[in-house]
């Protein structure tokens, strides 16, 4: 199958820790997969078992952000140029689409391989919240970049696009909370815990939003009952104490063979959960939501900041989908 997955939740939920177990689980199944890390506190690198300085040399996605637009705009008439184009710009007739396997200028500038027990992942990341930008840009300035890239990818069977988002509901100040197909929201059995959950569910409400909970620290039966009665249904799995991430949080990490069974089994069910939203694509309404989220940030600021009627970019007669990706521009 081919799976666009994001995974939420407040911080300290160990959602980065749960993301990072998922794309080893899909890398030793052989599926390609491109990990994003698309929070403010990057250590999805780590997590992935690079040392500190390696995360630290990533190249980061928001301070390449000029090149990946004018790639992906590529003949689009409708975009004059990157200085035009936000991080809500839909494609359109003569836009640049992007695939997980394929080989790209804006993989070779931005993502690196990860060996993975004999798998391997693409690596992606935002890049860390600076100095510089204290006072002067939010941390939105650098999620932009995985939002167009998301915008842009066409994802084909068997291949997983995993992105571990910033902490909290944040990610609503944008339309990039509607660019997955499943969400997996990571909450501990505690009130705060069960909190970013009710707000992720009110505000995903109105647009489709596939959303499953991954219990986390669970320790017992009662944290089990706490979070059933908490969000009902949509629970999906547990999981809890693991010899094998204490060894990788000390960066000792065994063979993922060896990684308890129970939390295997959690792996496989959130993959399987995830597989079931396929048939449920629907590429137009994927397309509708892009221009949906476009619209409302060129009329509310992008069109002053640019000078330019961003409303126009819009193509009517485009539908992004995995027929579009057969045809790209030199």
């Amino acid at each position: 199958m081919n799976m666009k997955i994001a995974f939420v939740g407040k911080g300290g939920s160990g959602k980065t820790t749960l993301s990072s177990l998922f794309i080893r689980h899909l890398a030793a199944t052989g599926a390609p997969v491109v990990a994003v890390d698309a929070d403010i506190n990057q250590h999805l690198g780590v997590a992935l078992g690079l040392d500190e300085d390696e995360a630290a040399a990533l190249p980061a996605m928001g301070a390449r952000l000029t090149m990946i637009k004018d790639y992906l705009r590529g003949s689009n008439p409708r975009i004059f140029s990157a200085a035009t184009m936000i991080k809500t710009t839909p494609p359109g007739d003569g836009s640049r689409l992007l695939r997980i396997r394929e080989n790209n200028p804006v993989y070779d500038a931005c993502a690196r391989g990860v060996e993975l027990d004999g798998g391997t992942a693409r690596l992606m990341v935002t890049g860390p919240f600076t100095d510089s930008d204290l006072g002067v840009s939010c941390y939105h300035s650098k999620t932009g970049a995985v939002e167009l890239f998301l915008n842009h990818l066409v994802d084909g069977r068997g291949e997983y696009a995993v992105v571990d988002m910033t902490a909290g509901s944040d990610s609503f100040a944008s339309g990039m909370f509607t660019r997955f197909d499943m969400t997996f929201l990571v909450a501990e059995p505690t009130r705060k815990g069960v909190a970013v959950y009710r707000q992720y569910k009110e505000y995903a409400r109105d647009f489709g939003i596939t959303l499953r909970v991954v219990g986390n620290k669970v320790r017992g039966q009662d944290d089990l009952d706490f979070l059933r009665a908490e969000v009902g249904d949509d629970l999906l799995v547990t999981a809890g104490y693991s010899e094998w991430v204490c060894a990788m949080e000390k960066g000792r990490p065994p063979r993922f063979s060896l990684l308890e069974d129970v939390n295997k089994q959690a792996l496989a069910a959130l993959q399987a959960a995830a597989d079931e939203t396929y048939e449920a694509r629907d590429w137009a309404r994927y397309t509708q939501q892009m221009v949906h989220f476009h619209l409302r940030n060129a009329q509310s600021w992008a069109n002053d900041r640019t000078g330019t009627d961003l409303t126009a970019q819009v193509d009517p007669d485009f539908v992004l989908g995995e027929q579009q990706a057969v045809v790209q521009p030199g």
